[in-house]
């Protein structure tokens, strides 16, 4: 299964899923973006050499989603071998579990330290000029808060089965 995410101004980013790896996170991630959720919503947190991170129903990282599902990663009990490299996509959340729903982010540089504390569920195989570029964009505030200037805008997801 492939994912396409097309970043307005940018371009397409491809990803292989791995809905054998992470069963419940994969199926959440597909049917949300089938829904058409994520079309027009931004890159609203970008961390140079770390992650850029999308998802968030009004582009603010501390809005969360209507629902959660289960964490699949180590610390919560789930085998889960995907690793945090360069264009892995994984599942963003709050300091809770089960607290992952829509918002997501993509590794800009080998981020290992979130092995086994994420559930990452797909790799980049095609784009990685683009999350460059998409990473290298100004922003403001906390570093943890990292919000582009001008935030970048997702066309649309494309799921291809």
């Amino acid at each position: 299964m492939k994912c396409i995410i097309t970043t307005r101004g940018f371009g397409d980013m491809v990803f292989d899923l791995f809905p054998d790896l992470a069963p419940i996170t994969t199926e959440n991630f597909v049917k949300t973006a089938e829904s058409g959720f994520y079309d027009g919503l931004a890159w609203c947190r970008i961390v140079k050499d770390y992650v850029i991170q999308a998802g968030s129903p009004d582009n603010d990282i501390m809005t969360d989603s209507d629902w959660h599902i289960k964490g699949e990663f180590e610390e919560n009990g789930v085998h889960n071998p995907i690793l945090h490299r360069r264009g892995a996509i994984s599942m963003a959340r709050d300091d809770g579990y089960d607290t992952a729903g829509t918002q997501f982010f993509v590794v800009h540089q080998d981020a290992h330290k979130l092995d086994g504390r994420y559930a990452a569920f797909g790799q980049m195989t095609e784009g990685f000029d683009i999350l460059d570029r998409i990473a290298g964009m100004p922003t403001y505030g906390p570093e943890t808060w990292n919000k582009p200037v001008e935030m970048p805008v997702i066309e649309k997801i494309r799921i291809i089965k």
